[in-house]
C-alpha cells in the first residue's frame, strides 16, 4: 500500500473574530478539513467522496465492500492512496460478467440514500435475519461510550466530525471519525476486512443518528448491535426489529434507551 503526504491531523488553523457577549476579539480556531476522495476500481473512476483526509484506505474498502465489491481480503488485489491528489487506486477481483454500467464518475456528498440503491439492499436482505449469542450489561454500554467521547481528537479540536468504533463488551478495538457518520463506519468496516476482523459478535458504536441506511450497513455486516449517543429513525427502529440487531440510542452518562431485542442486553 502506498500512502503520499497523510495528513493525521486533518485539522485546519483560522483566524475568526469571536464575540462575547459586547467584545470582539480575533481569535485562532480549528476546523475539520473536508477533502474529496476519487476511488478508482480496477482502473476506472467509480465515486467521489468528502470525507475526512484520514484512513482513506479504510474507507475505500469498507465502502466497496458495503457496495458489495468484494466480500474479504481474499478479494482484494491492491489498494494504493495518493493523499496529496486525493485519489485511491483499488484492484478487485471481479467477474467478467460484472455490468460496465457500475462504472463512470458519480459523487456522493452527504452520504443520503438514494432510493433505488435503498430497495436493492432490502431486497437483498429479505429474510435474512443477524443471529448472535452475544450479550452485554448495561453499565459496559456505559464505559464504552464514555472511552468513545474521550477518544474523540479531532472532536474535541473542533466539534465538526463523528466517530465510530467497533467494540467487544471490555474494550473498543477499532475507531475512527469523519465529517460523515457514514464514512466512519465505513472506516471502520474497511479496517476490519483488512485485517479479517469477524464482525459476528461485536458491537458497532456511534456518535451519529441511526437512520435506515446505518441499519442496512449493520445487517450486511451481520452485527448484532449497534450503540449510538443520537437518536435512531421510525424506520431504522422497524428494519432492526426484524433483522434480529439491537438497535440502542441516547447513550449518555447512566441511562439508555432500548428500542429492539433488548434480550442481548441485562442488568
Amino acid at each position: 500500500m502506498v500512502d503520499k503526504g497523510l495528513d493525521t491531523q486533518g485539522i485546519k488553523e483560522v483566524e475568526i473574530t469571536r464575540i462575547r457577549e459586547k467584545q470582539k476579539s480575533r481569535e485562532k480556531d480549528f476546523l475539520v478539513r473536508e477533502v474529496p476522495l476519487t476511488i478508482f476500481l480496477n482502473g476506472q473512476e467509480f465515486v467521489t467522496l468528502l470525507c475526512s483526509p484520514e484512513k482513506l484506505n479504510y474507507l475505500a474498502v469498507g465502502f466497496l465492500r458495503l457496495e458489495g465489491l468484494l466480500k474479504c481480503s481474499e478479494d482484494l488485489q491492491e489498494i494504493a492512496v495518493d493523499t496529496e491528489a486525493g485519489k485511491v487506486f483499488v484492484r478487485v477481483k471481479m467477474p467478467p460478467d460484472q455490468p460496465k454500467k457500475m462504472y463512470g464518475p458519480r459523487a456522493v456528498t452527504a452520504r443520503l440514500g438514494k432510493g433505488t440503491l435503498f430497495a436493492q439492499s432490502l431486497h437483498l436482505l429479505q429474510g435474512r435475519r443477524v443471529e448472535s449469542a452475544l450479550q452485554v450489561k448495561a453499565a459496559e454500554l456505559f464505559a464504552l461510550m464514555a472511552v468513545l467521547q474521550k477518544t474523540s481528537v479531532l472532536f474535541k479540536k473542533t466539534g465538526g466530525v463523528h466517530t465510530a468504533a467497533l467494540a467487544v463488551a471490555d474494550k473498543i478495538l477499532f475507531y475512527s471519525e469523519d465529517i460523515g457518520r457514514h464514512n466512519a463506519i465505513d472506516k471502520i468496516v474497511g479496517e476490519c476486512i483488512l485485517k479479517n476482523i469477524p464482525f459476528g459478535d461485536k458491537i458497532l458504536l456511534s456518535s451519529g443518528r441511526v437512520s435506515s441506511e446505518i441499519i442496512i450497513k449493520v445487517a450486511k455486516l451481520g452485527l448484532p448491535m449497534i450503540v449510538s449517543r443520537s437518536a435512531p429513525t421510525s424506520l431504522s427502529v422497524e428494519l432492526a426489529a426484524k433483522m434480529g440487531i439491537t438497535l440502542v440510542g441516547f447513550v449518555r452518562g447512566r441511562r439508555l434507551n432500548v428500542y429492539t431485542h433488548e434480550n442481548r442486553i441485562f442488568l
